[in-house]
């Protein structure tokens, strides 16, 4: 099973889209805390209006796994929310292409890498896409033990 993750960063529609279309996804988790822009295209309604159109479903997962959390995010890892938000997406991945996105164009800036860590653990492949042509798999303790 493998699960991208993708930073809506200052994209166009058009090519956040392609990016969506060029690895099939078929089902996005937002996880921004705040589903909010400067870009009017990736606010909350207009993303999931964005994505509705494009045959892809959206679900908005900020109250779930969304950042800016008190003690910071990697004490959250540890928590039951984040633990069942990461079964839900798991769940989820079983039988649809999905996406887990976030405004933070790099994986490494993010918190999308702790979501993608505790996802290597439970054996998923993790691809976090940089650009259309451009992604990256880190090395993760878990990958190295599969």
């Amino acid at each position: 099973m493998k699960i991208y993750t993708l930073g809506t960063s200052n994209r166009k529609p058009y090519h956040f889209i392609s990016i969506l279309k060029k690895y099939c996804i078929e089902v996005i988790f937002d996880v921004r805390r705040f589903p909010t822009s400067k870009f009017e295209h990736f606010r909350g309604e207009n993303l999931k209006r964005l994505c509705r159109e494009n045959g892809i479903s959206y679900i908005y997962f900020g109250n779930e796994l969304g950042g800016y959390r008190k003690g910071g995010y990697f004490g959250f890892t540890t928590s039951k929310q984040f633990k069942e938000g990461i079964e839900t997406i798991y769940d989820v991945a079983r039988s649809k292409v999905v996406c887990i996105i976030c405004a933070e164009r790099f994986p490494w800036k993010c918190h999308r890498r702790y979501i993608g860590d505790a996802l290597s653990k439970k054996g998923v492949e993790v691809e976090h896409i940089i650009d259309i042509d451009r992604s990256w798999q880190p090395k993760s303790d878990a990958a190295a033990s599969r």
